[in-house]
């Protein structure tokens, strides 16, 4: 069984960053496909950026030039550097995984993840 467990949230001013982290209990993460969502209060979970084979990362408009995917080298963890944070960024990030063979759309649609963390709070304000 998948398991996702996202760590990293906090509370920072605007401008600040930070570094979400998702630990796997995936032994081949090779054959897997990652992404971060979050869930800003009052709106629908938005994929945000996506890792997939051979370490090509897709972003979202909206964060693209300020959110990063990326994974460590065991490969059991994924991370999300967060920057230049703004208020509208405040949410839920969870991350999800889906074995790549069975992304059949856009990767960074939640409808392409059977695999979902807890979620992290993350909290933009001054």
């Amino acid at each position: 069984q998948v398991q996702l467990e996202e760590s990293g949230g906090d509370s920072v001013q605007p401008g600040g960053s930070l570094r979400l982290s998702c630990d796997t209990s995936i032994h081949d993460t090779r054959q897997y496909c990652f992404a971060w969502f979050r869930q800003a209060p009052g709106k629908q979970r938005e994929g945000l950026v996506s890792l997939e084979r051979g370490g090509l990362t897709r972003s979202a408009a909206s964060v693209a030039g300020r959110f990063f995917i990326s994974q460590d080298n065991a490969k059991t963890r994924v991370f999300l550097q967060l920057n230049n944070l703004q208020r509208e960024d405040t949410g839920e990030y969870t991350c999800a995984a889906a074995a790549c063979d069975q992304i059949k759309g856009s990767p960074l649609s939640r409808l392409q993840y059977p695999h979902w963390g807890r979620g992290t709070q993350v909290t933009v304000s001054s």
